[in-house]
């Protein structure tokens, strides 16, 4: 994932990034997967996969997984046991 640029501009957006015009081929890519890995009505078939792969090397597409993964146990773990967010990732207010 070598592109870069964008910071809170990208981050205000993310939850419409299918409509923002901000991310790049390969930053749509990692973030369907993302969601096809978190949602369980969506699946990760040979042909996305595929597609995945002409975007990333194995190694990439393993920590992609990983990062998904460990996101999905936060977000589960922490509420469980009252984890608050400790403030480092402040999403900005839409413009």
């Amino acid at each position: 994932m070598t592109e870069t640029g964008g910071g809170e501009e990208k981050l205000a957006e993310v939850a419409a990034w299918r409509d923002s015009k901000l991310f790049s081929a390969s930053e749509r890519v990692a973030l369907e997967y993302a969601e096809r890995v978190t949602y369980t009505d969506r699946k990760v078939d040979d042909s996305f996969f595929a597609e995945l792969k002409r975007h990333f090397t194995e190694a990439q597409i393993v920590e992609l997984t990983f990062a998904v993964a460990l996101e999905n146990f936060r977000s589960k773990f922490n509420p469980t046991l009252g984890v608050e967010a400790q403030g480092f990732c402040v999403i900005p207010a839409k413009r």
